[in-house]
């Protein structure tokens, strides 16, 4: 018997029975018992978390050796977390929609911390999850079967006004229900061209929910909005499974339209001279503190990528500098070696994103000439790389019973990714695996630049068989040290009170 949530319910098992030889088998007490077997399917939960300014959501974000998945530790009990029902163990699936259960664990953890204050959460309890993966399920179908096909992402559609037509969209109460705006288009208009179509409806509009709106509330916030208006709209059908879910639609699950300032990320390679900029410490007007790029040397590998001067860094390789110290920020970018990778915004796209309460990071844009930023590699650069392949061993896995046999371990908080055991008799030793050897590629993907989630994540997604390129520790070593780059970053000098610079 199915029950109204798509589980079966097993009845009947309490039953007195007393056994009549002429019934047999036949009896349908003793066929009900047989189906006590029956494994329900796994079911996620969808679950919504908002925290107040300044709150923690109350939980961890594990990668766990032995198991799979992004395992949700350490739910605080009453906390923001614990009172939204998640609990120790569950399988993190999706973040704000978006399916996450194959992302690195880097990526998982930014995409959480750069939701703001509400969130949404889509977890398979821990014991579910192992049961899926090891019955072979498809975990992204189980996802998406807890949803359906219906709901489609929201856009965010930036509007700037036509000096004829306006901004050619009006909003129009759906009858009946409060809060609920459908929009008409001028064919051709402003509206139109910045993505918003026909038949959608509004759920937002600059930072603000419209749902406790009234029309005359909804009407005097267009007549403010000045030439431009930054609106989230999704089509109604979409709407509707949405509501049905009982799942808040956000700005973090949309996708852009027309914005006009999106974070950038630069990929530079040092030259002879460095990076050729200056970063510097300065204070804004109303007494915010920024890491600002500035002196861009001309010809420099910072030109090539695209950097400009006045641009304000976000991030040093993925990770946010928000909170970091000018100090802490150099050291991240003299770690990198020879190169680094910075997400960028102009002042004007920082107090864009201000405004409307979200975050920079949130959509940003891949810089068309990132691969096209280094240099071509001179003689002297490519010898190390000749030397390198000819100190590398290429090791061929098959997974057995007890897996690949060998564990993989990092220097905490760096990347690069070493084999830390090498089980006797396993897959690992008959490759030729070595206790501390340097893993370079995983199945021809360079792995140097990585950190450990991303590495078990790529050995993980071989399947059965793996490739990893290795090297001999002190080999790596050696051959690093004469490939260190020649650039320096000079002494932090405190030029005024309110400024650190430091050339890079």
């Amino acid at each position: 018997m199915k029950s109204s949530t798509g589980l079966v319910e097993i009845i009947g098992l309490t039953e007195k029975f007393t056994f009549n030889p002429k019934e047999g088998i036949d009896n349908p007490v003793m066929v009900i018992t047989d189906d006590a077997d029956f494994v329900s399917t796994p079911s996620p939960r969808l679950r919504i978390l908002k925290r107040e300014e300044g709150e923690f959501y109350g939980f961890h974000l594990r990668m766990e050796r032995g198991r799979q998945g992004h395992v949700i530790r350490n739910v605080v009990p009453g906390g923001v977390a614990g009172r939204s029902g998640l609990q120790d163990g569950d399988r993190l699936l999706e973040v704000n929609n978006c399916y996450v259960d194959d992302v690195p664990h880097p990526e998982v953890a930014r995409k959480i911390k750069l939701s703001g204050n509400q969130l949404c959460l889509l977890v398979l309890g821990g014991e579910e999850y192992e049961q899926a993966v090891s019955q072979g399920q498809d975990i992204r179908d189980l996802a998406r079967a807890t949803k359906g096909e219906g709901c489609k992402p929201p856009r965010l559609c930036h509007i700037t006004r036509d000096p004829v037509s306006g901004l050619g969209i009006n909003f129009t109460p759906v009858e009946g229900e409060k809060g609920r705006f459908s929009v008409s288009l001028v064919p051709g208009g402003a509206a139109e061209k910045a993505g918003v179509c026909k038949g959608d409806h509004l759920v937002w509009m600059n930072g603000a929910t419209v749902s406790d709106l009234t029309h005359s509330a909804l009407s005097r916030m267009m007549k403010k909005c000045g030439s431009h208006i930054t609106i989230l709209v999704v089509n109604s059908e979409s709407e509707k499974n949405y509501m049905q879910l009982k799942m808040p639609i956000l700005p973090t699950m949309a996708v852009p339209h027309n914005l006009p300032y999106r974070a950038r990320k630069l990929h530079l390679v040092s030259g002879p001279e460095g990076y050729g900029f200056l970063l510097r410490q300065e204070k804004a007007p109303l007494g915010h503190t920024y890491h600002v790029l500035r002196e861009v040397d001309r010809g420099s590998p910072a030109e090539s990528s695209g950097m400009q001067d006045g641009e304000l860094l976000l991030e040093v390789n993925r990770e946010s500098v928000e909170s970091l110290t000018h100090e802490e920020i150099v050291d991240k970018v003299r770690l990198s070696g020879k190169q680094v990778s910075l997400t960028t915004i102009t002042p004007q796209g920082l107090e864009f994103y201000t405004k409307l309460g979200l975050s920079p990071l949130l959509f940003c844009e891949d810089d068309e000439r990132e691969e096209q930023s280094s240099t071509p590699a001179s003689a002297a650069e490519q010898a190390p790389h000749k030397l390198m392949d000819g100190l590398c061993r290429h090791c061929s896995l098959q997974k057995g019973p007890f897996g690949f046999g060998f564990n993989l371990d990092c220097v905490p908080q760096s990347p690069g990714t070493f084999i830390s055991q090498v089980a006797l008799g396993g897959s690992g030793q008959t490759a030729g695996l070595r206790l501390g050897d340097v893993v370079v590629e995983v199945n021809g993907q360079n792995v140097e630049e990585k950190y450990l989630e991303d590495v078990i994540m790529l050995v993980k997604g071989g399947g059965h068989l793996l490739s990893l390129l290795v090297m001999d520790r002190t080999d790596y070593n050696k051959l690093k040290q004469t490939d260190t780059t020649t650039g320096d970053i000079t002494d932090i000098k405190q030029e005024e009170e309110n400024e650190e610079i430091s050339s890079l």
